[in-house]
């Protein structure tokens, strides 16, 4: 099929894209994650087979494997080429200031301080290193010596006395 190409044969081009468009349009949908893309990159691969056939060297392996190697190459090529899907004058951020949100996680770190004020020493230390140092329950009880269950019941308690709190 190969030499016909090379002859300029076009029954051979078409028996060669017959057994290998799929091969070349599914390496080229992989790449790329776009149907449009890859039908594009498949048309460049055996246009570029077409007009230059001699590219194409037996020797150096099957011409299944050479034009998947080749439609990788094109497919990760036209993704360089890719503009990004938004310019970046395009981004709008917000900068304007939340103050309701603001004033609201005020209003209920204050409320949590005055409910943590009202537990006993060692519940509310368990539940600051919990909370505030990221301390698992394993490492509170071995740095304050206490046993682990122990250290998960004031936890507990203290998570239970909080959500009481602000159900009302």
């Amino acid at each position: 099929m190969v030499a016909g190409l090379k002859a300029g044969d076009q029954g051979a081009m078409a028996e060669l894209y017959d057994r290998y468009s799929s091969v070349v349009h599914a390496v080229a949908l992989r790449v790329l994650g776009d149907t449009g893309a890859a039908e594009d990159v498949l048309q460049e691969i055996f246009l570029q087979l077409w007009r230059n056939p001699s590219l194409f060297d037996a020797s150096r392996g099957s011409l299944g494997s050479w034009l998947a190697v080749i439609t990788r190459n094109r497919a990760i090529d036209s993704l360089r080429k890719r503009r990004p899907e938004t310019d970046i004058e395009d981004v709008v951020l917000s900068v304007a200031p939340d103050l309701a949100g603001e004033a609201e996680r005020a209003r209920v770190a204050e409320k949590v301080r005055g409910v943590m004020g009202t537990m006993t020493p060692v519940q509310r230390s368990a539940l600051e290193m919990a909370y505030w140092e990221g301390m698992s329950h394993s490492e509170i009880a071995d740095k304050t010596g206490e046993p682990l269950g122990t250290v998960k019941t004031r936890i507990r308690a203290g998570l239970i006395v909080l959500r009481k709190a602000f159900q009302t």
